[in-house]
Order: structure tokens, then sequence, then C-alpha cells
């Protein structure tokens, strides 16, 4: 059954309007749906409820709400995945599969040694593609929530909000090499339910010596004895955690 997301509350047995034009072009000319067919909506406070499509209007499409189907599929810790920017596919890749594997939330950083540069004037346009591509990654991996997305100049922008975090983590190529093997091991086992993690990642070219300094309290640590791409990096973390906090409880 599609799965698509609406920005309001859930009420069983009530009436919603789908105003979302890419939901209402999928709905109507991909999956050519008809009045009477069912889809789940994900609701704002995080149900899922199965719909029945009741009318087609010009601007709109009518459910009704039948049926709770929620079950819990999100991490129950909240982890934010700030990275250097790396090359536009490879970004776009790492985020639709962060998504599926639990992320919240996705902080891009135009990193000391990002080859990408990100012009202002295509910045709205471009979060505007990565927030799509993590709407729909959130719909076919049955997510009750739809993880956002910003934008830093530098790791100075993320610095300055360290205290909404419980956990700073920065996964450091330095600390594989010295042989580092427990550190998200062990924070993982003190971690507890609804806590924040920030996790930094560096681009293509890794991080450079004065951006790990400017999270010297940060916990910096290893993703195992191989060296990971940087698209990759941030799946590895999120598994980890996932397997951990999920599968080991």
């Amino acid at each position: 059954m599609q799965r698509y997301f609406l920005l309001e509350n859930a009420e069983l047995n009530q009436r919603f309007f789908i105003h979302n034009t890419d939901d209402i072009h999928h709905i109507k000319n991909v999956m050519r749906m008809n009045v009477e067919q069912k889809i789940i909506l994900t609701f704002k406070d995080k149900k899922s409820l199965i719909s029945e499509i009741t009318a087609y209007h010009d601007d709109c499409i009518e459910v009704l709400t039948l049926e709770d189907t929620t079950r819990q599929t999100e991490l129950p810790v909240e982890v934010t995945i700030a990275s250097g920017l790396i090359k536009g596919d490879k970004y776009e890749w790492m985020i639709q599969k962060a998504t599926e594997m639990g992320a919240h939330h996705f902080i891009a950083v135009q990193s000391e040694r990002s080859i990408v540069k990100l012009e202002e004037k295509k910045l709205h346009k471009k979060l505007e593609r990565w927030q799509k591509i993590v709407k729909e990654a959130s719909e076919q991996s049955m997510r009750l929530t739809i993880p956002d997305i910003k934008y830093k100049s530098n790791f100075k922008g993320i610095y300055d909000n360290m205290n909404e975090y419980d956990y700073i983590l920065i996964a450091y190529e330095e600390e594989a090499k010295r042989g580092e093997t427990s550190k998200l091991h062990q924070i993982g086992s003190n971690l507890k339910h609804g806590q924040k993690i920030l996790i930094i990642f560096g681009p293509e070219g890794g991080l450079t010596e004065s951006e790990v300094h400017l999270f010297k309290d940060a916990v910096k640590m290893s993703l195992g004895p191989r060296i990971l791409r940087a698209e990759t990096a941030p799946l590895y973390a999120l598994a980890a955690l996932s397997y951990q906090l999920e599968l080991m409880r």
C-alpha cells in the first residue's frame, strides 16, 4: 500500500485533503489510483492510518481515515548527520540510504576540503531537491517522520549549537589508524531513549586538523579498521547504532 505524509495530526474516521502537488501527481498519474482505493497516510503526530480515497478535486485529493496501522519504525535516539559536502550524486545517495536507516536530521557543510562548492543562488533549489529525496525515502522505508536538511557554510556554524546535543561524535580516520575500536560501542551502551546525537563526517579528503580541533570536547572515534568512503561512513555508524539499540535489546 502506498504511503504519503500529511502535516496534520491524525484522527480516525475523519476526512483529510492531500494538497501536495507531487503526491497528487503520484497518486493520479503514476499509480493511477481510483476512488475507493486505499493508501496509508502518516501524520505529523507520527501515526499511520489506512485511508480511502473518496474524491478527486481540482487542487486536492479527499480521503477518509479508516484504521490505525502505526508501528514503531524510528530509532530510539535522534541522530543528526553532519557531513562535509561531497559530489552531488554521492551525497544524494547517502541521504537517501541514511534516511532508510533512521537518521533524523542532516547538515550539509562546506568543509575546508570539500571539492563541491555550493553557490548561494543555487542553495534553495538544492535543499528542495534533497528534501524531496528524503521525503520519498521516508515513505518507502515506512518512517513516521521526514528528516530535515540544513546547510552550513562551515563547521563553525555547527559548533555554535553544540549544546543542543547529548553526545557529539567525530568519525576520524586517525583514530582508525591508531587501532581505536570501542568508543562507538561504549557510547551506544550508554544512550537513553530520546537522546540527541550529532555525528560529524568529513568530505572525500577528510576533516582538517583545525576542523577536528574545533570540536575538541567531542568524542573522536573510528569506524573499524578500514577507511570508508565519505558516503559510506554515515551508513556504517547508523547501522552500528541500529544493531546495538534495536536488535540487541
